[in-house]
């Protein structure tokens, strides 16, 4: 990605373009305010030469004209300011939504090397920096700019001369400008990238205070907030420092040249040529370009600020987002899977976490898949949905290479249930009819009776209408468990991963569970991660994980017989329990 703010500035045109009709209306606007702002100069014109010479036309025109200016000013600003916010707001919408639509299709590694702290300081935070240098920045900009641009030439027009003269200062000015926004930009990254994490400590301290008041971690989590709270107004004050220090320069500069300027006018052969009421417009319109020249060289800041976000945007935006280059969609999937010697590793520099994995299950089957922690059990069952893929190896889908079915069809065939469970804030039926396009009350129920989640919701409040709160927070880790299963079961998925599904379950609510994942497993292909093999007894075949390989397979009599690692394992949680 290009640092060149001019390359970043065309590509956020690039958002413009929809609503050009707008921004052609602001433009219009700026350009009625620069026009009345610098006929202010031909006002002390006309009003000083016709003090010398008045007549009963010039008490009319004068009044007229001064009532025109500022009419024709004040509608400049509005069409300037209501239009310009209009364009702005918009850009960043759209700008908004493409930076969060395109960060759920990017692919699960990049979560892995990601805060959601840092991700969300980029949907809102960043955002809000684009929209002051596409709003706030650019009003100013092409307002003042324009104003500036007008003065100019009623300069040129009164004194040619003079005001070539006046222009000996502007490199200077460049100069200055140049080196100022380099600052700024480069202060506004570190500005960002402190916010996010402001953001990121802030997130997890509040998610998970619970932790943090057992531990009594509330000193800790104070400090390091104080940290990266401070950092972020050490480099915000390098910012302010650096706009305090930019902006007199500039003004000093600009004060030189127009007391150079007022110095040469006033020499005896110019004021020869001048009536007195063009010295005073040219004085006048000279002494106007301060203000606009002081706005223009503040809002220099926050056009930096904005260019600095758009790059951290648009980098995000060129991330490449997951692969989706199958084109095979099934109706319904049998279920039938196979690894072929599949290997795994999360980053090119890393060593393999699945190895030599040769594992088959036919439609219909239950597959445990069991082993110690970092055995690489959900990394395996991973691969199925494509939230990763697979480093060498092939895994095909009733005979059909996993990677040409297209991923939203290839997922709607999958179920989902891991131990740690997501629950949306909103009802419990949108929860467990998550996805579909509406929510059908009957089968929600269904579910939810077949989840054993039923009776539990009814006595809710709201029963099937009651708000969980963020992430359930309303709801035991049973009750939340069951309405992740009782989600898959709604799905009607013909295959089903089961991560540590009943682990937060009570062993009442196990037994339930069990016998509805029964039912619900009965003719789909199951996967069944568990670590409590109790539960996982009556599993089709049971496949036992160390290190990234399959070690042993086999049902739970013949692996018990066998005394390998299954039967290690048993015997250690058998004694756990006694």
């Amino acid at each position: 990605m290009t640092d060149s703010g001019w390359v970043l500035y065309k590509r956020l045109l690039g958002y413009v373009k929809p609503y050009w009709r707008a921004f052609a209306l602001a433009i219009v606007g700026f350009a009625v305010y620069a026009a009345s702002s610098t006929a202010l100069a031909e006002l002390m014109k006309q009003l000083i030469d016709g003090i010398q010479n008045p007549d009963a036309s010039f008490r009319l025109f004068l009044p007229l004209f001064v009532v025109l200016m500022f009419g024709a000013r004040g509608l400049g600003t509005f069409l300037s300011t209501y239009y310009m916010a209009l364009v702005g707001r918009s850009v960043v919408h759209t700008l908004r939504c493409d930076v969060f639509s395109h960060m759920l299709h990017l692919p699960g590694r990049f979560f892995d090397n990601h805060s959601s702290g840092h991700l969300v300081s980029r949907v809102t935070y960043h955002v809000e920096q684009v929209a002051g240098a596409a709003t706030n920045a650019v009003t100013v900009l092409m307002r003042e700019g324009l104003f500036v641009v007008g003065l100019m030439a009623y300069l040129l027009w009164t004194n040619w001369l003079l005001t070539l003269l006046f222009f000996a200062i502007t490199p200077l000015i460049a100069g200055v400008v140049s080196y100022v926004s380099k600052r700024f930009r480069r202060i506004s990254k570190r500005i960002q990238s402190s916010m996010g994490d402001v953001t990121h400590v802030a997130s997890e301290a509040l998610s998970g205070y619970r932790v943090v008041r057992t531990h009594n971690a509330e000193a800790f989590e104070k400090a390091r907030f104080e940290r990266v709270s401070e950092e972020n107004r050490r480099q915000s004050m390098k910012e302010a420092m650096t706009k305090a220090v930019s902006s007199p320069v500039i003004l000093m500069l600009v004060a030189i040249s127009m007391a150079l300027l007022v110095w040469l006018a006033m020499a005896p052969a110019l004021m020869a040529n001048m009536t007195p009421g063009e010295f005073v417009a040219f004085i006048t319109a000279a002494a106007l370009m301060v203000k606009p020249v002081r706005q223009l060289t503040e809002i220099n800041s926050d056009i930096q600020k904005g260019i600095a976000a758009a790059a951290e945007l648009f980098g995000l935006l060129d991330t490449e987002a997951e692969k989706d280059e199958g084109r095979f969609v099934a109706e319904r999937i049998q279920g039938r899977i196979h690894f072929n010697d599949v290997a795994f590793r999360y980053g090119a520099d890393q060593v393999d976490v699945l190895r030599h994995i040769d594992l088959r299950v036919a439609p219909g089957e239950m597959v445990a898949i069991v082993g110690r922690s970092g055995s690489g059990k959900s990394t395996l069952v991973s691969l199925l949905p494509r939230f990763y893929t697979a480093s060498a190896g092939t895994i095909t889908l009733d005979g059909t290479p996993l990677n040409e079915y297209a991923l939203g069809p290839l997922r709607r065939q999958i179920a989902l249930v891991s131990q740690q469970v997501t629950l949306f804030n909103t009802t419990i039926a949108e929860n467990i009819a998550y996805g579909a396009d509406e929510v059908d009350l009957d089968a929600v129920k269904a579910a939810a009776k077949a989840a054993y989640a039923h009776e539990f919701i009814e006595k809710l409040p709201d029963g099937y209408a009651t708000k969980v709160g963020e992430n359930g927070v309303m709801l035991s880790g049973g009750q939340r468990q069951r309405l992740a299963i009782a989600r898959a079961i709604f799905k009607d998925a013909p295959l089903i991963i089961l991560d540590e599904a009943t682990s937060a379950l009570d062993s009442e609510s196990e037994r339930y569970i069990q016998q509805a994942l029964e039912s619900v497993c009965e003719g789909r292909t199951t996967l069944v991660i568990a670590h409590r093999l109790s539960t996982i007894e009556k599993a089709d075949r049971i496949v036992v994980m160390e290190q990234g390989r399959i070690v042993e397979e086999g049902t739970h009599a013949a692996l018990l017989a066998a005394g390998g690692a299954y039967a290690a394992l048993h015997q250690l949680q058998f004694q756990e329990s006694e």
